[in-house]
């Protein structure tokens, strides 16, 4: 069976999601171990509920993000994992890092992408008076929230949303699409070559695979 290992520094519902989808058959593999770099984030308690092996490296251990991110692929690569998933992970990569597992990471952006990478998306949108928003399932490369979109999901914006109505709408679509676009690539069907996300031998256009 193959193999998911999980980064996340919260939470973790979208690591509840993968792995609800792993237990019910919907992706065919299993996630061998959940790392965090914040020691109480919730995911990791996510994870020894499923007992899975939680792992947590704290920053203020290593001299620099280089050497984190040395011994945090080594203890990844213990569990030699087929894809590694970012779900709300908070730490910038280390090119190296990226590299080391160009074409099997994925990561998931509350935004529909190359709109608003980085932090505070919910609230830009309501900022500029967006009428939709959404969130982007991508490869992972080494520019921020750059690589190839793979699947994203839209939801509406309304004049009268807070931050929080918006976050729980993105939220819900992101539990729906994140374990699918997994599955995929679990099935063999999802890969990126030359620069973009191919599916069942297609390549997909920029903005992914539509899913309303």
């Amino acid at each position: 069976m193959k193999r998911i290992v999980v980064l996340v520094s919260g939470n973790g519902s979208n690591l509840q999601a993968i792995l609800d989808a792993c237990q019910q058959g919907r992706i065919n593999g299993s996630i061998a171990a959940v790392f965090s770099n914040k020691a109480d984030a919730y995911g990791l308690e996510r994870a020894r509920d499923a007992s899975i092996p939680a792992h947590a490296l704290s920053a203020a251990q290593f001299a620099d993000r280089a050497a984190f991110d040395r011994q945090l692929m080594l203890e990844i690569d213990a569990y030699a994992p087929d894809l590694v998933v970012l779900a709300g992970y908070m730490r910038i990569l280390s090119p190296d890092f990226v590299q080391h597992y160009a074409g099997r990471m994925l990561n998931i952006h509350p935004s529909l992408l190359p709109k608003y990478p980085g932090l505070h998306t919910h609230r830009q949108a309501i900022d500029n008076g967006d009428d939709e928003h959404g969130t982007s399932v991508h490869f992972v490369t080494e520019e921020l929230d750059g690589g190839p979109v793979i699947l994203q999901a839209k939801v509406p914006v309304f004049s009268d949303d807070r931050e929080e109505d918006v976050s729980a709408r993105v939220q819900h679509q992101e539990h729906a699409i994140y374990p699918l676009v997994v599955g995929w690539f679990m099935d063999g069907r999802l890969a990126m070559r030359d620069g973009a996300a191919w599916l069942d031998g297609q390549q997909l256009p920029v903005e992914g695979h539509a899913f309303e």
